[in-house]
C-alpha cells in the first residue's frame, strides 16, 4: 500500500512539473549552450554559497571547487529551484540591504541547465574563490578571546541558559570597531547577548578569579555576579557597556564606517555573556565559543543607539502575544520617534511559529518608508539587516512592526503536538518553544547628510 502511495505521489509531482515546464507563461532565459562550471557556475557559487559553505563556515559541507559542487549537483539544483538556498528571508522587492544573497531566476535556471547537462567542468581554470580567514565571516581579527573551558550542555531535551565570563588582559587601552561572536557549537547555540566590562586602572588585581560559567537561575543577577567575582577589589562594580555583541542563528555582525559605533576597551576586563542560550538536545554535547575583536583606528565619534519594539522593549504588542491552540494571530507594535533619527540596521525576531514579519515607518505627512518584509519566516535564519545607506526617519513618524503567528497542528514548525498555548513568559528565561515579537533597530540621532553616507564599507 505504501509503495502505491509513493508511486502515486511521484507521478503527480512529475505531471505537475511537466505542466509547469509547458506553461506558456514560463520565462525564457539566454542560457549559454555550453554552460559549464568554470565560466558560469563558479561565480554564482562563490558569491552566494561559499560564505557559509567553507571550512569553519556555517554550512555542513564546502561548496568551492568543481568537485564540491558537481558531486552534489542534484541537491544544489533542488534547493535553488525551491529557493530554500541561499537563505535570504528578506523580500528584495520591498527593501534592499548590504550583502544580499539570493539568486535571480536566470541564475537558478542556469544551475538547473548545468546539472541537466551532466555538470560539465569547462575548459581553462575556474576563477579563484574569495579568501575568508579561518573562523570569521568578516575578516582577520586583531584578537581572539575564547571561552576558558568547554561548556557541557546536558542531553536532556531542555533549553539551557548560562552566564559566561571571558576575561581578558591586553597591553594597552584601545578602541574596538566591532566584536564578532563565533559559536563553537552552531547546532545548539540559539542566542547570545554579550556585554563589555572595563576595569579602571588599579581597580582589579586579577580578572581571572571567580566562576567562569554559572547556570542562569538568579533573577536578580547579584548572586551570579558575586560567584563570578565581577566586582572591583573594593567591592564596587566596574563599568558595563551593554549589547556590544549579539548572536542569533545565521547572523554576522554589522560593519559601519570608521567613527560610527565602536567601544572603548580597557587593559583589563571581561566579555560577559548574559545570557547564553543553548537549545535542547537528546545527547550531551560541548561548546567552546569565542569572540573575534577588531580594533578601531580612532575613538568612536558617533556611538550607536538601539531601540527594541515589542518583547522586552519600549512598545507593547497588540493584542498581547498569547497564541491559543489552533489559532492564527496577527499582532503589531508601534512607536512614535520623538526626534529625527538615522536607521542603520534592523533585526526582526520571532520564534518557531512565526510566519510573516513586516516593518515600516509612517511619516507625519502620511508617506510610508518601507523597512523590511519577510514573507516566509524561518527561525533558522535571522540576520542583522544593514541598509546600503542610512534611512532617515523624521521626528513624530510612527515605526510599526506587524507579525503573523500560526499555532495550528498543520504548521510543521509547531513545537507541540497537539498544540498548546504559546506566549512570552515574564517569570523566566525565554525558551525556544516560547514566542517573541521584536523589531530591534540600530540608529543614530540624525545629522545633515546621513542619508548619503554609504554603509557598505570593508573592514580593512
Amino acid at each position: 500500500m505504501l509503495d502505491r502511495i509513493v508511486l502515486w505521489i511521484f507521478a503527480a509531482l512529475t505531471m505537475l512539473t511537466l505542466a509547469c515546464n509547458n506553461d506558456s507563461d514560463t520565462p525564457s532565459f539566454d542560457i549559454p549552450e555550453n554552460v559549464n562550471f568554470n565560466e558560469h557556475i563558479a561565480p554564482i557559487v562563490h558569491t552566494n554559497c561559499m560564505p557559509c559553505h567553507r571550512k569553519d563556515g556555517g554550512g555542513p559541507f564546502p561548496l568551492i571547487t568543481y568537485k564540491d559542487v558537481a558531486k552534489r549537483g542534484k541537491t544544489v539544483k533542488l534547493v535553488t529551484e525551491t529557493k530554500l538556498m541561499p537563505p535570504w528571508p528578506a523580500d528584495p522587492t520591498y527593501s534592499t540591504f548590504i550583502g544580499e544573497r539570493f539568486l535571480t531566476d536566470e541564475e537558478i535556471a542556469t544551475i538547473g541547465t548545468w546539472v541537466d547537462k551532466g555538470t560539465p567542468e569547462g575548459s581553462g581554470a575556474a576563477p579563484s574563490p574569495p579568501h575568508y580567514p579561518t573562523g570569521s565571516m568578516i575578516g582577520e581579527p586583531d584578537l581572539v578571546l575564547p571561552m576558558k573551558d568547554s561548556v557541557l550542555i546536558e542531553g536532556d531535551n531542555t533549553d539551557h541558559f548560562m552566564v559566561i565570563k571571558v576575561p581578558f588582559e591586553i597591553p594597552n587601552d584601545t578602541f574596538i570597531r566591532v566584536i564578532e561572536f563565533v559559536p563553537g557549537n552552531r547546532q545548539l547555540v540559539h542566542h547570545m547577548n554579550g556585554h563589555l566590562i572595563n576595569y579602571a586602572p588599579g581597580a582589579k588585581s586579577d580578572v581571572h578569579t571567580g566562576a567562569h560559567v554559572v547556570p542562569d537561575v538568579d533573577e536578580s543577577n547579584m548572586n551570579t555576579f558575586k560567584l563570578m567575582e565581577l566586582a572591583n577589589d573594593d567591592g564596587t562594580y566596574p563599568t558595563l557597556t551593554p549589547s556590544v555583541s549579539n548572536y542569533l542563528p545565521g547572523v554576522s555582525p554589522a560593519l559601519y564606517p570608521d567613527g560610527i559605533g565602536g567601544y572603548y576597551m580597557s587593559r583589563k576586563g571581561a566579555l560577559l555573556m548574559k545570557n547564553m542560550h543553548y537549545g535542547p538536545t537528546p545527547v550531551s554535547e560541548y561548546d567552546q565559543s569565542s569572540f573575534n575583536i577588531f580594533f578601531a583606528k580612532e575613538p568612536p565619534k558617533r556611538p550607536l543607539r538601539e531601540m527594541i519594539l515589542g518583547t522586552l522593549g519600549i512598545s507593547e504588542i497588540v493584542p498581547p502575544l498569547v497564541i491559543k491552540p489552533e489559532e492564527v494571530l496577527d499582532v503589531y507594535t508601534e512607536f512614535k520617534v520623538p526626534i529625527d533619527i538615522s536607521i542603520l540596521t534592523i533585526n526582526p525576531h520571532m520564534h518557531l511559529i512565526g510566519k510573516t514579519f513586516k516593518a515600516y515607518a509612517v511619516q507625519p505627512d502620511g508617506d510610508t518608508i518601507p523597512l523590511i518584509r519577510i514573507n516566509k519566516w524561518d527561525f533558522r535564519w535571522q540576520y542583522f539587516y544593514t541598509f546600503p545607506k542610512m534611512v532617515k526617519i523624521p521626528a513624530n513618524s510612527v515605526i510599526r512592526a506587524e507579525g503573523l503567528y500560526d499555532n495550528r497542528a498543520e504548521n510543521p514548525n509547531n513545537p507541540y503536538n497537539p498544540p498548546r498555548a504559546i506566549y512570552e513568559p515574564v517569570d523566566r528565561d525565554m525558551r525556544t518553544t516560547d514566542e517573541m515579537f521584536q523589531c530591534i533597530i540600530t540608529y543614530l540621532p540624525y545629522q545633515n547628510g546621513d542619508e548619503n553616507i554609504s554603509l557598505s564599507v570593508p573592514l580593512h
